[in-house]
């Protein structure tokens, strides 16, 4: 059944975000809503407002958080601070480039279906 046909016949059905539904929504003034912490921080990185990110991440609790502020924290060229951040998420220190990264972020927290 296609998620169109899903969403006419169960109206309190939820389409998950994809990827690019979240790239787009750049676009737009404020996040969607019913992001968690952690894409509403990812989110506000895409708009290059990397100090309410940081609020929202700094304020944040669990892994996703933490791997959203060690991006946050590589951004700013602090790669000391991002090494312990990504240490918190268990996640691997990363070096390549920065859109592949946040890419790769908004990915893998929207594939978890926990927006």
């Amino acid at each position: 059944m296609s998620l169109e046909v899903l969403n006419a016949k169960v109206p309190c059905f939820q389409p998950i975000m994809t990827p690019s539904d979240f790239r787009h929504s750049l676009a737009a003034n404020e996040p969607p809503d019913g992001l968690l912490p952690a894409l509403a921080a990812l989110w506000w990185a895409g708009k290059e407002d990397w100090n309410k990110a940081h609020q929202i991440v700094a304020n944040g609790e669990g892994s996703d958080c933490a791997w959203v502020h060690a991006y946050l924290h590589r951004v700013e060229g602090d790669l000391d601070n991002a090494g312990y951040w990504y240490r918190q998420a268990r996640r691997r220190q990363e070096t390549g480039d920065l859109a592949t990264e946040w890419a790769t972020i908004a990915a893998t927290l929207l594939a978890s279906k926990r927006v």
